[in-house]
């Protein structure tokens, strides 16, 4: 899920997972029925062709490394050598790596996509010219564990219903209100 939802929207991502999901049961499944199959079923997520063949890459992969098409080994290993496989899968960035440690491992992460990108650039927590990644690397150091998780899950919905791209709704800004948000100059 995390993979389809590279490029695009929930909605998109969500469809193209449950898509994926009507049709297969397991991911040897969805290995044996190929990318140009699964091509066909993800579409709904954009870059159908490239996804659907770092999907079946990186279940290649997988078996390869695991004999089987989970990941649940991975939980055998610590942090650092669990981020440091997941980023050599073709396909795998920061922010894909740290979703998969944060939602499905349980360990220390913040995903950073665009709405967290932009709220944390308006609120002078990083400048302007620091990427996503450097802003999840910051923020994974500086935000406790137990923090994370909903950090990432508030500053998301603070960026899409509020710090918006365009039209932001500074006049009901909280952080602006508490002086924690510089705005838009």
């Amino acid at each position: 899920m995390t993979v389809l939802s590279q490029n695009t929207n929930d909605k998109n991502r969500d469809a193209a997972f449950k898509n994926l999901k009507a049709k297969f049961l397991t991911w040897e499944q969805v290995y044996k029925a190929g990318a140009e199959k699964l091509q066909e079923l993800i579409k709904p997520a954009g870059l159908a062709h490239t996804k659907s063949i770092r999907i079946i890459n990186m279940l290649a992969q997988i078996y390869n490394d695991f004999k089987e098409f989970s990941l649940v080994q991975l939980k055998n290993f610590d942090r650092d050598y669990i981020f440091n496989y997941l980023i050599n899968l073709k396909g795998v960035g920061l922010k894909t790596a740290a979703c998969v440690l944060l939602f499905d491992m349980g360990l220390k992460a913040f995903p950073v996509d665009t709405h967290v990108t932009r709220v944390i650039h308006r609120t002078e927590l990083a400048p302007e010219n620091k990427s996503a990644d450097e802003i999840s690397l910051m923020l994974e150091k500086i935000v406790p564990f137990e923090k994370c998780l909903g950090g990432h899950v508030n500053i998301i919905q603070h960026g899409r219903n509020t710090c918006k791209a365009r039209n932001p709704l500074c006049k009901n800004c909280v952080l602006l209100q508490k002086n924690l948000c510089a705005g838009l100059k």
